[in-house]
């Protein structure tokens, strides 16, 4: 295991430059563990995400009778499929606090059958899976909640599908609506399965992504817009024999962010234009606030362009990335305005309240709402300790008020607890400190 320090102290740099191989993206890499492990054949999984989350999946799977192997010390693993039979009915799975690891196993094991605890670490039971519990035990599962109703821990028993049409709502993670339709072809053996989401969906892109990964994986989804999406009978996954896991494009939206604050231009490597992830659109708000952005089939580059403008725009869409722009507003001139975030709330922590908390130390004017940040930089940032919540995303936004702007410098920080980007990006500051210097080379 990686050895962090209980902090990390990053000095002013007046500079960003260089180029960074992303790591795999966690949002593709557990949905492709995931399908691989239930298709039919046997799955060659490259550039495989290496993080916390990934890890809790892979143990998961290996609880539960599924074949894996790593080969060698790369990136690269093979999963032998079951071909939808579980080869073990009985599991105590411990979920650490991966949602894209919980949410889509919940679903699987509850169509699939058997006895099953899912629990994780204190922060994941408290984050919602009432719209999902429901949506499946209203057509038949047996879920029980062992704690707090509507929050993990939970107990799965083997239930009885008594029907093909769910519904499920839409507002509060997307990754309800991806559970479910990620097991809807185990359950469409004879007849077709329909999912409705009431009122408004949110983060679209990343069903998109659930979609992509399920055709090449031989399951084609039928969709009305986005309120209506049906298997049809008789689908089931085949493996596509070798698949690559994309870069992160979230964890490239700080590396870009930097190129944007601090002259550039800082190249990404692994995501492009042509990317299945949603986060990609990061680079329209980077453009919208002055940025340039050059982008390649397999790499993306940012460099600054004069001063960073204030943003006002819903990111709804990109709700990840959008933490990068709360940061970037420190750099930009004007308040910015970030607009329909409500998800934030029931992330890995409440990610709109540590914003607000963390900006303030800066020395940023911040208003928060349900659903929006407001943030006005201050005229010069302050130095300040941040905090980061066992949260990943704040440890790795908060690093670019280090950087020096067209604007104000950046200040001497210290990132608390830097060991939590192990979630999603175990090397991120090393990466990090690579690009941000204090030479004009």
């Amino acid at each position: 295991m990686k050895h962090y320090p209980h902090h990390l102290d990053l000095q002013p740099a007046m500079h960003a430059q260089g180029t960074v191989q992303l790591p795999g993206s966690k949002s593709i890499s557990n949905r492709t563990l995931l399908l691989a492990a239930l298709a039919e054949g046997k799955t060659d999984i490259r550039a495989l995400l290496a993080s916390d989350d990934t890890h809790v999946m892979l143990m998961a799977l290996q609880k539960l009778g599924v074949h894996w192997t790593q080969r060698g010390e790369s990136r690269d693993y093979e999963v032998q499929g079951i071909a939808g039979v579980l080869p073990v009915h009985q599991a105590d799975l411990f979920m650490g606090n991966a949602g894209t690891a919980i949410r889509p196993l919940t679903a699987a094991l509850a169509v699939l059958g058997g006895d099953f605890s899912l629990h994780g670490v204190a922060r994941m039971h408290e984050r919602p899976i009432g719209d999902l519990v429901d949506a499946l035990n209203g057509i038949g599962a047996d879920i029980e909640y062992t704690g707090e109703p509507g929050f993990p821990p939970l107990h799965i028993r083997r239930g009885h599908i008594h029907s093909h049409r769910l519904q499920v709502r839409g507002n509060v993670s997307s990754q309800f609506l991806t559970a479910l339709l990620m097991a809807a072809p185990l359950m469409a053996a004879r007849e077709p399965v329909r999912i409705d989401v009431v009122g408004e969906l949110i983060s679209k892109p990343y069903i998109e992504i659930t979609l992509n990964l399920m055709q090449r994986f031989g399951v084609e989804v039928q969709r009305k817009g986005w309120q209506s999406f049906t298997i049809a009978a008789g689908q089931h996954y085949r493996s596509p024999g070798v698949i690559h896991v994309e870069g992160d494009a979230s964890s490239a939206s700080y590396f870009l962010a930097a190129g944007a604050i601090a002259g550039g231009p800082v190249r990404v490597e692994g995501v492009g234009r042509d990317s299945i992830q949603g986060d990609v659109r990061f680079v329209d708000a980077l453009q919208a606030m002055g940025a340039a952005v050059t982008l390649g089939d397999n790499w993306i580059e940012a460099r600054a362009d004069g001063p960073l403008r204030a943003i006002d725009a819903d990111f709804n869409h990109i709700p990840d990335a959008a933490m990068t722009v709360a940061v970037l507003a420190l750099h930009a001139q004007g308040t910015s305005m970030l607009r329909n975030i409500g998800s934030w709330r029931v992330k890995e922590t409440d990610r709109i309240a540590a914003m607000a908390t963390e900006l303030r130390k800066l020395g940023a004017d911040v208003e928060e709402g349900a659903d929006y940040l407001r943030v006005t930089p201050p005229e010069q940032i302050q130095p300040a300790a941040i905090d980061t919540y066992d949260d990943h995303r704040m440890a790795m936004c908060f690093s670019l008020a280090s950087l020096d702007g067209a604007l104000r410098r950046g200040a001497p920080l210290r990132i608390n607890d830097p060991k939590c980007v192990a979630k999603t990006f175990p090397d991120y500051f090393e990466a990090f400190t690579r690009i941000a210097r204090n030479d004009l080379l």
